[in-house]
């Protein structure tokens, strides 16, 4: 189409289209503001009806040409969004679709079988990666961010028992995608999607380090490697919108660091701002292709600590849309509100998410002790005693309820009936507690053994 690529019409050129259309045009001897290009006679004239119809002709004609101009400007602007193209193959977007309801096992099955089709492929390798650990780690309620919402992002006050044999498996499959990884490096050390997966087995292996086998050296060493090829894939290709996620995370961790260490951290060259990390995380939840998920969750996440809870209950909530069998963003959803001190609010989701969760099949695997122990906790806030004991003994009462949740159970539960002037109750909590071994909890189970609970 002429014209395709102009920005605008010069003075010039509409002239000549105007002549086209048998259009007069008269230069004023005052030119006013207006649209650049367009200038208008105010000396007085004469208007018959012919010219007014010129004149209206002519309006409608420029009308037209700057709707079909901006038409072509935003075409030529559109964004390409560039990925691994077998991110976009049906098993494998099937595969996550299995992945983002929580069905780990049906999503294992998927994946596996596009790596058996892709042997040489280590982002096949990084989607069994992916699957195994987050398996594992929503087994261990690990991905409730209600644990990270507060404390620190790796140090949370959260204990878990490391399986020595799954730990070698983590490491054996990013071992592999690594090595597959840097076979194509070798040939191209250009090529973004084999940057890409090499940054992001890293990065899903920092994470088993420092959550689970809390390694925090070895975590940070493996995190800041991710960064880097994450950061050379952004490099070469701006539009690879996946490697945002890693950066955007390592962006916005460093930049909240205290003004101290991330002093110290500066002088090691690791730089971090809390701002570019969110736009980073924007960006690739609202184009990322295989990202677009963990970087809504990561924001949610980021700004409820940043107390944005409006904006991370909107990320979370289109979330909820794309996945509302996913049962972690229906806890989300409660704890944004409980978090934002909108107790009421809060107390009805996590109600309606555990009524929902009484129709069969409707959940996938949830993990119910957990929106058990938010409604406790809220039921707490709210000085109902009788409601957040109740709450405490439900979360007990799940088969799948970590050894860690537990103990926050159970000192949770002592502590309400110590309220309700029931104290044999609430020693029998203090002691299971206890027998579960030494913790936090532990310490004060002990206090509170040797005197009630006042509040």
């Amino acid at each position: 189409m002429e014209g395709e690529n102009r920005k605008c019409l010069t003075e010039s050129e509409f002239l000549t289209v105007s002549k086209m259309r048998s259009v007069n045009v008269t230069y004023p001897t005052k030119i006013e503001e207006g649209r650049p290009g367009m200038t208008y006679d105010r000396r007085p004239r004469s208007t018959s009806a012919g010219t007014r119809r010129e004149i209206g002709v002519a309006a409608l004609v420029w009308t037209l040409f700057w709707a079909l101009l901006s038409t072509l400007h935003v075409h030529a602007e559109e964004r390409v969004i560039h990925t691994n193209p077998l991110n976009r193959e049906p098993e494998v977007r099937a595969a996550y679709d299995r992945f983002y309801t929580l069905d780990y096992d049906g999503a294992l099955r998927g994946f596996q079988k596009v790596e058996q089709v892709h042997p040489d492929d280590p982002m096949a390798v990084d989607y069994v990666l992916e699957t195994v650990l987050f398996h594992k780690l929503y087994d261990m309620d690990l991905l409730d961010t209600t644990l990270y919402a507060h404390d620190g992002f790796l140090s949370g006050k959260h204990q878990v028992v490391e399986d020595k044999a799954f730990s070698s498996q983590i490491e054996d499959l990013s071992d592999k995608a690594i090595h597959l990884a840097e076979e194509q490096l070798r040939k191209n050390p250009k090529d973004v999607d084999a940057l890409y997966a090499r940054g992001w087995s890293k990065s899903l292996h920092a994470t088993y380090m420092g959550l689970v086998q809390r390694s925090f050296y070895s975590a940070l060493r493996l995190a800041l490697q991710a960064r880097d090829d994450n950061d050379k894939v952004l490099e070469l290709d701006a539009n690879y919108v996946d490697a945002e996620l890693v950066v955007g995370v390592h962006q916005y961790v460093v930049g909240s660091l205290p003004r101290a260490i991330k002093l110290l951290a500066g002088l090691a060259g690791i730089h971090g701002s809390k701002e570019k990390g969110l736009a980073l995380l924007r960006d690739d939840g609202e184009h990322g292709v295989t990202t677009s998920v963990e970087a809504r969750t990561a924001l949610a996440l980021f700004l409820r600590r940043e107390a944005k809870y409006d904006e991370a209950a909107a990320w979370n909530d289109s979330l909820k849309r794309q996945y509302p069998h996913n049962f972690l963003f229906w806890l989300e959803a409660a704890n944004l509100q409980k978090d934002a001190g909108r107790a009421q609010q809060a107390i009805v989701l996590y109600r309606a998410l555990l009524d929902q969760s009484r129709h069969p099949g409707y959940f996938t695997n949830a993990h119910l002790q957990t929106a058990w122990y938010g409604l406790a906790d809220t039921l707490r806030g709210q000085r109902d005693a009788a409601g957040s004991a109740h709450a405490f003994e439900q979360v007990l009462a799940q088969p799948t309820v970590s050894p860690d949740l537990k103990r926050r159970a159970q000192l949770g539960a002592g502590m309400e009936y110590d309220l309700l002037g029931k104290r044999e109750q609430a020693e029998a909590a203090y002691r299971d507690v206890l027998a579960l071994g030494e913790s936090e909890q532990a310490s004060d189970a002990r206090r509170y053994l040797k005197e009630p609970y006042k509040g």
